[in-house]
């Protein structure tokens, strides 16, 4: 490969990692808001629990991986394209700071699918996509994601209401305290699990497109990269979000942050399992909004989850746009070829 064209190659993987680094800062609140606004662990706590259980996480498996990289886009019809990684990444990047500014928990990993699905399209015609895959491995979980975990929130904070109902609250809010640090942590495993892998699979599949590997496997390497990046970047904390999702949405003790954990790590783990890249901030978000409609529907903050819904279905076609207009422009430049 020659020279200038490794150098790009080394651009291309290292804004890859700026979005790992953006995906866990601005993610961290998946995991810790709800342990931090009931007091269970301290802010910096918290976060160092949740940076080193995404580093874990990214290690647990590479189908999310394979999904992004091979089933979104036919590698073989993108092959050469030296700017359509960087494109996707540039738009999902754009998005990504765009709503950590507003502090709204929308999704970096739609916003990954859009930028790169926009920057295909522009590259090389509605023809390269995987409509099957997006079908059943995006679209659908896109949807039943959120819609899990607010069911599960939803009936599991009535069982743990039912089955708590003659206790004192003191003893209760003393025992999900510790509970809750259980599924914190069980959910920052699962949003490494999930997430990491995204970059996983971008950064492999920018590999294959400038033909450093013969087959869309994930490298060593990458994973490796991957992992602190985004372990990282969960270090550095996502304040506005963790606000939102932690106080506005609505007002949680301990038994009600250890429900909405637990609902939306079991998802999300499901997810990783069968290689969907669901949204970790939608499933987490909407079991937030299932535990609080339990204790009864007024006790959500309804404009708050009409905003953040707004974010999400905004987030596919925006990053897009955003890749599709990025790709466009480098293409101008000359430096596609």
């Amino acid at each position: 490969m020659p020279e200038p064209t490794l150098f790009f190659l080394g651009v291309v993987v290292l804004v890859a990692l700026i979005f790992d680094f953006t995906n866990g800062a601005h993610d961290s609140a998946n995991a810790i808001a709800t342990i931090v606004s009931t007091k269970v662990l301290s802010p910096r706590t918290a976060v160092l629990l949740a940076a080193v259980l995404n580093l874990g996480g990214a290690f647990i498996g590479t189908h999310v991986a394979k999904t992004i990289g091979s089933g979104i886009v036919n590698p073989e019809m993108v092959a050469g394209s030296q700017t359509l990684v960087l494109a996707a990444l540039l738009g999902a990047i754009f998005w990504n700071l765009l709503t950590w500014h507003w502090g709204l928990p929308s999704s970096s990993s739609h916003a990954l699918i859009g930028g790169l699905i926009g920057a295909a399209v522009t590259h090389g015609g509605w023809g390269v996509l995987h409509y099957k895959s997006i079908a059943l491995k995006v679209v659908i979980p896109l949807v039943l994601s959120p819609l899990s975990g607010f069911a599960v929130g939803y009936l599991l904070m009535l069982a743990l209401s039912w089955l708590f109902v003659r206790a004192h609250p003191r003893t209760v809010n003393t025992a999900f305290k510790k509970l809750q640090i259980v599924s914190s942590a069980f959910m920052a495993t699962s949003h490494g699990m999930n997430d990491a892998q995204k970059t996983m699979g971008i950064i492999t599949l920018a590999l294959f497109t400038f033909h450093q590997i013969p087959e869309m496997t994930v490298p060593g390497w990458v994973k490796v990269s991957c992992a602190l990046a985004m372990g990282l970047g969960t270090a550095m904390g996502g304040w506005k979000i963790v606000k939102t999702m932690g106080h506005k949405i609505f007002k949680l003790e301990p038994i009600h942050g250890f429900a909405a954990e637990t609902s939306a790590a079991l998802v999300i783990t499901g997810a990783s399992l069968i290689g969907a890249p669901v949204s970790t901030t939608h499933t987490i978000s909407a079991s937030v909004i299932g535990v609080g409609a339990s204790k009864r529907l007024s006790a959500v903050r309804w404009g708050v989850a009409e905003s953040m819904i707004m974010a999400w279905v905004m987030t596919i076609p925006a990053s897009g746009l955003v890749a599709s207009i990025c790709f466009w422009a480098m293409e101008l430049l000359g430096l596609d070829m």
